[in-house]
């Protein structure tokens, strides 16, 4: 299980929001500390005019950054929300197609298809913030896969229901698979590495400005510290979309129970 993740479940959202934001803003004033105490800002402000154009272009460089994989995650989190929905739906449409078929036929789908409901919801649900699947949900799937296709269908009417839902079971079956994928395939660790160093390189320019009050050069980055760590907080947020609680919720499939 990747570190990150790992932080999602051991902590609580609100808490580990507030930790990552303490974190960097402590280190971020703790290096200014230092810096100003072996370096006057009399020395510093010399370097003004050099180190603005350079802060500057470092800046851009990383807030370009921050923005696309903020846009690539929130992407991939909006995703897999549409992908339960979808998965929920599926199971619903193949529910009530089985009335197409009606007798013993129909009440076992209906059967299977809450079971399989229920499997997801209270076994595969939680392991999907481990980034893992459900053998019990696999096997829910399995029976009711099973139950269609070795069902012969009567008449004209119940080949076309029994294609359909076929179909409709192939793509639910698509569609857990992708979920299980999602709910464990992170942000590559390299590119984790490359924000954090981007972010304190970033804020550890900001020591090397001349400026003679010292309380406001705190405050100015100490706020970008903390704007930096909101951003990768979110990141880190929405890049498991079912784990922790702001994680993507099995709603949609409870739509089955009222079926």
């Amino acid at each position: 299980m990747p570190i990150t993740q790992s932080l999602l479940l051991r902590f609580s959202s609100l808490w580990l929001g507030f930790m990552v934001v303490a974190i960097l803003v402590s280190l971020s004033v703790a290096g200014l500390v230092i810096v100003r105490r072996y370096i006057s800002h009399q020395k510093l402000k010399m370097h003004n005019d050099i180190a603005a154009p350079i802060f500057g272009t470092i800046g851009m460089a990383y807030t370009v950054l921050l923005a696309f994989v903020v846009v690539v995650a929130w992407q991939g989190f909006d995703k897999s929300s549409q992908n339960v929905e979808t998965e929920a739906n599926c199971l619903i449409s193949v529910a009530r197609d089985s009335n197409a078929f009606g007798g013993e036929f129909h009440d076992q789908v209906i059967s299977l298809a809450k079971g399989y409901g229920k499997a997801v919801i209270v076994d595969e649900w939680p392991l999907l913030a481990q980034g893992k699947g459900s053998d019990n949900a696999r096997d829910a799937f399995g029976k009711l896969f099973a139950l269609y296709t070795a069902y012969t269908p009567q008449n004209k009417k119940e080949e076309i229901f029994l294609a359909e839902s076929i179909m409709k079971l192939n793509e639910l079956g698509e569609l857990r698979r992708a979920r299980i994928f999602d709910s464990g395939q992170g942000i590559h660790p390299v590119l984790w590495i490359v924000l954090i160093v981007g972010g304190f390189v970033t804020v550890a320019f900001t020591f090397f400005f001349g400026s003679e009050n010292h309380r406001a050069q705190v405050l100015m980055t100490s706020l970008l510290a903390a704007l930096i760590a909101m951003i990768l907080y979110t990141i880190l947020v929405l890049d498991f979309p079912f784990t922790g609680k702001m994680g993507i919720k099995s709603t949609a499939l409870r739509q089955m129970y009222k079926y």
